[in-house]
């Protein structure tokens, strides 16, 4: 052999043994000698103290199911046990993870192209205590120290194949969102196909969702409300594909909100977007608020289900939309489109809103008109005594504040009840920075429109309001569709109110405003049985006082009144019937819900009434009472005794009258007289 061979051999047989000692000293080395520095700059890295504080090997395999030459060679196999993750500094509580035993394989060829290359990571046990502070702090968020803005980014690429655990349980305590919930982790055994949760359309629609891998249990409470729930999602490797959907499934209970929802979150890791199909119920919408931050009215309970889609990361703020939903609140429908902009300054809601069949009773609890009972139900604090009639309940205006509102809903069929349908409704709401607008407020009501314009300023305190109403072209015989001497009628009821006040709730508003109302109802009918139909036992006193049993024509009924500082008084009112003119005067203040009325007839002609005193109609708006005054009539005509004062009120009433399908309107020669300076008395009759 030439020295030149002999030298090549020496190394070859050196090279040789010392890969033999490497391999012996690996594979017999007591790597928990290492434990000590690694935990030191592990937790140097993490600004964190980090333990491996049970027993660390590595142990070398072939891989067999890695097939062809690659199965030949060995895989180091990392093991250790009981690790543990502290908290920072700040948190009193020590640990935030902790495992107790871990277990991965690296692929050693891909390190020398700079990939760290590990097909699966088993973990057992593993437990995480999530924690965030009233200040912001939290942590999950890390500090590596200062950054070099020099420095290049690293070349080393990471690539994990599967994660696989028996049980994990990770507790979440936010102070900022005042929640703290438990949730425990399990793997479902067999991955349950995405389509079956979603099923094969919304699947393919999803392109390449991938299986549901864990179970989800979760309790705890969510902004002060308790929650329990369970759920599904996907494997955690999903996370990193950024283009992959992950799978979502939940069913959650929070306090008297339920929600169901399944779909998929896509770059899951920046929370990227949203693609769900979402049931939400509960006892009221006004209860989503706390949870949402949502600012939505008070309702019966309801149920709806829609699309869910969200864009997390909108450089205009997050965008929701809840598209196509179709549910009920209360016993009406409802259906839509809704998008919510978590933009500055403020967020907005936009939308339409669309019901086929609106029961006017689920309106109520707008105003806080609901019983007791029904508030109590859906959430509601609030008591309405029980000798006020008046909604007391009080608006949340503070709610008003935080979002703005474009929406627009229209009621295609109001039902007050079967004997007495509306047509329909439309509204536009507009919200700004607490100043509520209806613009316009409408109801189609007896053939005719009931227009209102209703702006509700909630930044000041307490709220100031104003409403404007006009009443134009109801028809008595739609109004009154089951008393038979009304169905012959071509009579209208036409009227305007314009009312200012303040306060936070109805009675409050109405219990300080000011303002007027005009009413005119031509051609009618009036009886006991009307006042039944209508349920007024006080009115059914009055007219069987006036009438009898008798069915009596209304020619003309008209008032005019003033309102100041919640004080409602009569400066005209009075009916025109065949048999005399009936003059109201008084008050009803709306403060003290309280009545204080005089009724005075004067007959026509020689049809004589019987009655020879004035009746009255005192007591509150709960509870009013009517009878007989103990003084006589006065002599004829002297109900016009002010005729002067009435001379304003008949002028204004006259805008009121509109032609009503080419027939004679009663109650112009009333009121043109009445303006002129004479007595109602001497309208004569229509024939």
């Amino acid at each position: 052999m030439t020295r030149p061979a002999r030298i090549i051999s020496w190394i070859l047989a050196t090279l040789l043994v010392l890969v033999a000692v490497l391999v012996v000293v690996i594979a017999t080395f007591d790597w928990n000698r290492v434990k000590p520095i690694l935990n030191e700059k592990v937790s140097e890295a993490l600004n964190r103290p980090f333990a491996i504080n049970g027993n660390l090997d590595v142990k070398w395999q072939r891989e067999p199911e890695e097939g062809g030459w690659r199965a030949w060679v060995p895989w180091p196999r990392f093991l250790a046990d009981d690790l543990t993750l502290g908290n920072p500094d700040w948190l009193k509580e020590p640990q935030m993870v902790g495992l107790e035993h871990v277990e991965f394989r690296l692929s050693p060829l891909p390190l020398l192209l700079q990939q760290i290359v590990i097909p699966r990571i088993d973990l057992t046990k593993p437990t995480a205590s999530l924690t965030r502070l009233a200040d912001g702090r939290a942590n999950w968020n890390f500090d590596f120290g200062p950054k070099d803005e020099n420095a290049e980014p690293s070349k080393w690429v990471l690539d994990i194949g599967a994660i696989g655990f028996d049980q994990g349980n990770v507790s979440f305590d936010d102070q900022t969102l005042k929640s703290s919930v438990k949730v425990q982790i399990d793997p479902l055994g067999k991955p349950i196909p995405f389509s079956e949760i979603v099923g094969k359309a919304s699947a393919e629609k999803a392109g390449g969702a991938q299986d549901y891998a864990f179970g989800l249990k979760f309790e705890g409470r969510y902004k002060g409300q308790p929650l329990s729930g369970n759920g599904k999602i996907g494997g955690l490797l999903a996370l990193q594909d950024a283009t992959q959907p992950f799978p979502l499934q939940a069913d959650v209970r929070i306090a008297d909100t339920h929600v169901v929802l399944a779909g998929t979150l896509t770059d899951p890791r920046n929370l990227g977007a949203l693609d769900l199909r979402l049931r939400l119920s509960g006892a009221s919408l006004g209860n989503l608020y706390p949870l949402t931050g949502v600012t939505l009215p008070d309702s019966p309970a309801y149920s709806t289900d829609g699309h869910l889609l969200a864009n997390l990361q909108d450089p205009k703020g997050a965008t929701f939309r809840y598209e196509g939903f179709n549910g009920k609140i209360g016993d009406s429908d409802i259906h839509g489109d809704l998008a919510f902009v978590s933009s500055q300054p403020r967020p907005k809601l936009t939308g339409k809103l669309v019901s086929n069949q609106l029961l006017f009773k689920d309106l109520a609890p707008l105003i806080g008109a609901d019983s007791n009972a029904e508030q109590k139900a859906r959430g509601g604090a609030s008591k309405q005594p029980t000798d006020k009639v008046l909604p007391v309940e009080e608006f949340r205006t503070e709610r008003w504040r935080a979002m703005d509102a474009d929406v627009t809903f229209s009621g295609k069929r109001i039902v007050h009840s079967e004997d007495l349908p509306f047509n329909d409704l439309s509204a536009h709401v507009l919200l700004e920075d607490g100043l509520l607008r209806l613009a316009p407020l409408r109801f189609g009501v007896a053939g005719g429109n009931l227009d209102a314009r209703i702006r509700l300023d909630g930044r000041s305190v307490p709220l100031q309001g104003r409403a404007q109403l006009t009443a134009r072209g109801f028809k008595l015989k739609q109004l009154f569709p089951t008393f038979a001497p009304m169905q012959t009628s071509f009579g209208e009821l036409n009227g305007d109110a314009d009312l200012t006040g303040r306060g936070n709730s109805v009675a409050a508003l109405l219990g300080t405003s000011s303002g007027e109302l005009r009413l005119l109802i031509n051609d009618g009918a009036i009886s006991g049985s009307l006042m039944e139909i209508a349920g007024l036992n006080v009115g059914n006193y009055v007219v069987d006082k006036l009438f009898g049993d008798e069915e009596v024509k209304i020619n003309c009924a008209a008032a005019d009144v003033g309102i100041k500082d919640g004080l409602a008084t009569t400066r005209l009112f009075l009916f025109d019937t065949e048999n005399a003119i009936i003059h109201v005067n008084g008050t009803a203040n709306f403060a003290s819900e309280k009545l204080d009325l005089k009724i005075a007839p004067e007959s026509k002609g020689v049809r004589l009434f019987s009655l020879r005193s004035p009746l009255y109609v005192r007591g509150t708006f709960a509870k009013p009472s009517a009878g007989v005054q103990a003084v006589p009539l006065a002599l004829r005509g002297a109900g016009m005794v002010a005729l002067g004062v009435t001379v304003g009120p008949a002028a204004g009433l006259l805008a009121l009258i509109a032609p009503s399908g080419g027939e004679p309107n009663q109650c112009t020669p009333l009121l043109q007289r009445m303006k002129a300076g004479q007595a109602p008395r001497e309208v004569k009759a229509k024939p």
